[in-house]
């Protein structure tokens, strides 16, 4: 059974992810892009209080870096920051690279592959809109990465379901999979697409408008859905 990832931007929201059987806490900034940086202090707060709460550990903690470009020195300056945050993972996005992408990946790659030899767990966030080379998940996964997500960059209500046909996911994944990667779905879900989503065996699946009051991204998590989404799970 897949797990639940829904991501939180406050202590409030944290309590709401906890109290209603989230399995993972994903710390998200919304009103700051498809993934959204939280500022190190708020991380730090969140953190904190999901350790004292959550005892004995059980959920694991996510963050995003932010919608960064694709810069091997930034990218590692932030993954350190965030990482000095004690999450359990951090999730960087694959934004388009308007020239030579796939060199751009690898650059941003090998650069990181200073904090995944300390152990350090990282999540390449691929979105839906773009057009990646097979090769991008043996890349990751020669980088000692944790796992991979598909996520949307725009938010206008479409899913990576009107990117994907069921056999080009089912490929994707079965690839990440045979890697060893952890493999999550996210990116405009709503409840109603729990039952298809599942069908496709992610390690997790992931949601923030769809658990958010009038299924909006940028308004308040509302525990009532965060709670029919653990049931439908």
């Amino acid at each position: 059974m897949p797990q639940l990832l829904v991501s939180v931007s406050s202590v409030e929201e944290a309590r709401i992810a906890l109290d209603n059987g989230v399995d993972i806490i994903d710390l998200k900034h919304p009103a700051r892009g498809a993934l959204g940086a939280l500022d190190l202090d708020d991380i730090v707060e969140i953190v904190d209080f999901l350790n004292l709460h959550d005892q004995p550990k059980s959920k694991l903690i996510t963050a995003t870096i932010g919608d960064l470009p694709m810069q091997p020195e930034l990218l590692l300056a932030r993954v350190e920051q965030v990482a000095a945050c004690k999450v359990d993972v951090i999730k960087i996005g694959f934004f388009n690279s308007l020239s030579d992408p796939m060199q751009t990946y690898l650059a941003c790659l090998e650069k990181l592959k200073v904090v995944t030899e300390q152990s350090v767990k990282l999540v390449a966030v691929l979105f839906a809109e773009y057009a990646y080379s097979p090769e991008i998940i043996g890349m990751i996964r020669n980088a000692g990465f944790y796992g991979v997500m598909v996520d949307t960059a725009h938010k206008n209500g479409a899913t990576f379901l009107d990117y994907f046909s069921n056999a080009q996911m089912t490929e994707l994944i079965n690839n990440t999979k045979n890697q060893q990667l952890q493999f999550g779905l996210a990116g405009s879900l709503q409840l109603q697409h729990i039952v298809r989503v599942k069908q496709f065996n992610p390690s997790y699946i992931g949601f923030r408008g769809g658990v958010c009051d009038a299924a909006l991204r940028k308004n308040a998590l509302s525990a009532d859905k965060v709670k029919a989404a653990r049931k439908m799970m």
